[in-house]
This record gives structure tokens, C-alpha cells and sequence, in this order.
């Protein structure tokens, strides 16, 4: 237990705290997958880096000043950048945004239709129909650039506020964001001139999965997959360097696995990423064999100093869940909690491929205090409960013949 939790916190240091960021595209980004890949190949695994291309992105200095008055405003990520002098127009509601004329000028959401972030264009998970009208209604009108004033929203957005309205990199009318107190102020200056900077660039880049493998070529497989990026911005202790640890941890228990299914360690890349490009990648690469995967156990915001670890279960056979209770019931901190939808796994699941998600207890209190934000730091890790849950998922992976 002692080594195991000394191996916890040299990872979650040098995922956190040596490497600057895990945003897609960055160079810290590289340097972590390279780092759990190396680690990984020192344990005796087959390892494979399969990259994708995608798009990095750096902000700078935004700004917005009407009659004098200035206005706190940041770029939004993955936007392009823009230096606009315009009419400002707004719209608060679907009515408004179809209504108004705002062609080559600064348009102002707000309201209703800032409530929640919008999806990326392209997301191929999860679009709803709304989001999509509003961002063709958006492009349709055709302004020079797009000021947000949003609310707080930590089931979507996470603790973040304001939040960005856009972040998308295919979406291409520059945009920042603001509070929702900005806006209101905002509000009162519809029809003057206005003046906005915003710096940002785009930065064609490459990324990539990690996988390890153990007895390749078996009929059937159990994955373990952790996503390794971060938002911009934040260190990413719980979102979810916590994840790629354990799975390094189940990495070093397993290492001399002799049952008859192949093992599987997937690191993720993009799950916090507009594109999901690891995602889309690991789907076309198992196209037609997602059968073989026995369970696909997912971890993704574990391991929060309050509260238990909670684990959950889908597509799994009553006989299974039986089995994987008694197991859970060695572990004292460990539980069965309810279904969770926000994770790598229901890309899986709504593909009828049987799985197991691991995250905290306390994740609202995650979404709403530390997700996304600068806040997720190493101290909020509790390293035992992360050794606690690897070796859960070793006798797990073990039970499965």
C-alpha cells in the first residue's frame, strides 16, 4: 500500500504540477502521453501511440470599450481572433435572434440563450436540436464577432464562470464571453459603437491515444480507459489526472496477468476537447469489434477527499453485477452509486458494449467548486482511495474468465 500510494503522488506531481498544461494539441499535452507510455512499456506492455490531428490553441488580451465605459471580457476557446469597430445589437431569446440585423457588427447574447454552453458543431455524441438552431441562426446572421454574457452552469460547464458560450474550433465568427452582470450593463449601450480586441491563434497540431496491451490477439478483451487531457487552464488533478494514475497503478498490478482475455489500458485524449478526437479514433479503429470488449471500465473524476468512490453499471448481466458487488464489498470506500452519463464509457454503452464507470461520490460538488478551473489541484486527491479502486479493478478484471 506504502509504495503504491508513493507511485500516486509521483504521477499526479508530474501530470499536475511539472507538466504545464494537458490541454489537446499542447506541448504538455505530448509530454503526458509520453510519459504514461513510457511507463507503461516498463511494466511489459504492448504499447501503441495512434495520433490524430487537431488543433491547439493559445489566447491573449481581450478587450471591449464603448463611449469610454470598459468592459471585462475574455476570448473564447478555440475562437479566432478579432479587432472590431461596430454597432452593438443584441439578442436575449430564439425571437430575437431571428429578428435581428446584425451583419459585419458585434452581436450580444444573452438570456435564455446563454444559459447553457453550447455544443460544438461537429460534436458527434451529444448535439441537441436547440444548439444547433442557435448556431445556425448565429451563422445565418453573420456578425463580425460575438460577445456572451453567461450565468453559472456547473452541470455543463463545470465550476467556470462565466463560462464560455462557444468553444469550438469550427465555428468561426470570433467570439469572448463575459458575466452575466456585464451584460446587463451591456445591455443599456444596444445601437451605440463599439470597440473589440480579442488575441487568439490556432495552431494545426497533433495528439494521440495511449494503449497498452497485455495478451494481444485474444478472442475477447477488457478495457480500462482514462481520459489524460484538461481543459485550458486548469492543472487537472480530479479532471483527471487522478484517472490516468489508477490506471497506471492497475497497470503495475496486472502486469503479470495470466487469464485468458487481452488487457486493454486505454489512455483517452479528448474527452474534455471540442473535437473528441481520441474518442472518434478508438470508435473507427474498433469498428465491427466493439463486441469483443468483455467490460469497458471507465474512470473519470475519482479519488476527492470527501465523500466515497462510486461505481456504476451498464449493459452488464445480473449474473456479472452479482460478482462485481461481492467484490465491492471488500472495499469500504468504495459503493454503488447512481448511473453516470458524462463519460467516456457512454460512447460504449449506446453501442450495447457492457461497462463499469468509476468517479466520486461528491461529483456535483466537484462540477461546481473545482471542474474546469484553476481549483483542481493535486491537494484535493486522496492517493489511498486511488490504490483502493485499482486494486478493486484488478479483482474485477481477475473474476472475469
Amino acid at each position: 500500500m506504502t509504495s503504491f500510494v508513493k507511485d500516486a503522488a509521483h504521477h499526479l506531481k508530474v501530470l499536475c504540477n511539472e507538466i504545464d498544461t494537458r490541454r489537446v494539441g499542447s506541448s504538455g499535452n505530448q509530454q503526458a502521453t509520453t510519459y504514461v507510455a513510457n511507463k507503461l512499456r516498463s511494466l511489459g506492455y504492448l504499447v501503441e501511440a495512434p495520433s490524430f490531428d487537431c488543433v491547439d490553441w493559445v489566447g491573449g488580451k481581450a478587450w471591449l470599450k464603448i463611449a469610454d465605459q470598459d468592459f471585462e471580457v475574455f476570448p473564447s476557446p478555440y475562437s479566432l481572433p478579432c479587432d472590431v469597430t461596430a454597432s452593438l445589437h443584441t439578442a436575449g431569446s430564439l425571437n430575437e435572434l431571428q429578428t435581428v440585423v446584425c451583419k459585419n457588427e458585434i452581436l450580444l447574447l444573452h438570456g435564455e440563450i446563454t444559459r447553457e454552453q453550447i455544443m460544438p458543431k461537429n460534436f458527434p455524441f451529444y448535439n441537441p436540436e436547440l444548439h444547433q438552431l442557435i448556431v445556425s441562426l448565429v451563422e445565418s446572421k453573420s456578425p463580425a464577432a460575438i460577445v456572451a454574457a453567461t450565468k453559472r452552469n456547473p452541470d455543463l460547464a463545470g465550476a467556470v464562470y462565466p463560462f464560455p458560450l462557444f468553444e469550438d474550433g469550427d465555428f468561426n465568427i470570433p467570439s469572448v464571453f463575459t458575466t452575466e452582470e456585464v451584460g446587463h450593463r451591456l445591455l443599456t449601450y444596444a445601437g451605440r459603437t463599439a470597440f473589440l480586441y480579442s488575441q487568439a491563434e490556432r495552431i494545426p497540431s497533433k495528439g494521440c491515444n495511449v494503449i497498452g496491451r497485455l495478451n494481444p490477439g485474444a478472442v475477447s478483451k477488457i478495457t480500462v480507459c482514462a481520459h489524460i487531457d484538461a481543459k485550458i487552464g486548469t492543472p487537472g488533478a480530479l479532471d483527471n489526472a487522478a484517472g490516468v494514475v489508477t490506471l497506471m497503478l492497475i497497470a503495475d498490478l496486472l502486469k503479470d496477468y495470466s487469464g485468458s482475455n487481452e488487457i486493454e489500458l486505454l489512455v483517452m485524449n479528448g474527452e474534455d476537447y471540442y473535437g473528441a478526437n481520441g474518442e472518434k479514433l478508438y470508435l473507427e479503429q474498433n469498428d465491427g469489434i466493439l463486441g469483443r470488449i468483455q467490460s469497458f471500465i471507465n474512470m473519470d473524476g475519482l479519488g476527492f477527499q470527501t465523500g466515497k468512490t462510486a461505481v456504476s453499471f451498464y449493459n452488464q448481466t445480473e449474473e456479472r453485477i452479482t460478482a462485481f458487488r461481492s467484490i465491492l464489498q471488500k472495499f469500504p470506500g468504495i459503493y454503488e452509486g447512481e448511473p453516470w452519463y458524462q463519460g467516456d464509457h457512454m460512447a460504449l454503452v449506446m453501442n450495447g458494449v457492457p461497462a463499469i464507470a468509476i468517479t466520486s461520490e461528491k461529483f456535483m460538488e466537484i462540477e461546481q467548486n473545482y471542474a474546469h478551473t484553476a481549483a483542481d489541484v493535486t491537494s484535493l486527491v486522496d492517493l489511498e482511495k486511488l490504490v483502493e479502486t485499482a486494486r478493486a479493478v484488478n479483482m474485477i478484471i481477475q473474476s472475469i474468465g
